[in-house]
């Protein structure tokens, strides 16, 4: 076989950001089973490795799709760096939830997370963005809008949502990458600002 032939890992990232599914299809069968291996062995639990997969790959896309990935010819390293930073936050949001005070007093108050005062400003950017996000929802085929809604409303973990129906995850997967691109699509046709991580 000529290898000539085999595009690299830069320039099938080029060729998804200019708008060729197939070459994203060829990445994802390229690392797949590397970048399971790697999150498999690092969490042991196939749950969770299964949810940062696919979380790993929902970042990879939009980050192409955004143009946050410089072809440096280093695709698999920066592939499981998104895996390891997806992995250290959510340990490290899980350390900080279970985060308690250790005092003679009754009551900890400044662990009370029922007292924080979240930032107003930040409250409302959030609510528009889910009222956005909702109305690109509705403007999707139904099988993308049902991938979405679970992930982002119900917070269901993608082996969840195959579960639910009855799909594989890399279908499920799948779905909620042409989701966004769809949204993607529609928002700059609408001229609609979303950050979607």
């Amino acid at each position: 076989m000529n290898n000539r032939n085999i595009p690299t890992d830069d320039e099938l990232v080029m060729m998804y950001a200019n708008g060729n599914n197939e070459a994203f299809d060829i990445l994802l069968d390229r690392y797949k089973s590397k970048l399971y291996s790697y999150i498999y062995y690092t969490v042991q639990d196939e749950e969770l490795a299964n949810d940062f997969f696919q979380d790993t790959f929902v970042k990879v896309i939009t980050r192409i799709q955004d143009g946050k990935y410089m072809p440096t010819g280093k695709f698999q390293a920066w592939l499981l760096r998104i895996a390891h930073n997806l992995i250290i936050d959510y340990y490290r949001q899980k350390e900080n939830e279970n985060w308690v005070m250790n005092d003679e007093a009754e009551y900890d108050l400044l662990n009370d997370a029922s007292l924080a005062s979240p930032c107003y400003e930040s409250e409302l950017v959030n609510e528009q963005t889910l009222k956005d996000v909702k109305y690109l929802c509705q403007l999707l085929p139904e099988n993308q809008s049902q991938v979405v809604y679970m992930r982002y409303y119900y917070n269901m973990s993608f082996k969840e949502i195959a579960d639910q129906l009855d799909i594989s995850i890399n279908t499920a997967l799948g779905r909620m990458r042409y989701a966004l691109i769809n949204m993607r699509k529609i928002a700059q046709e609408k001229n609609i600002s979303l950050t979607l991580n």
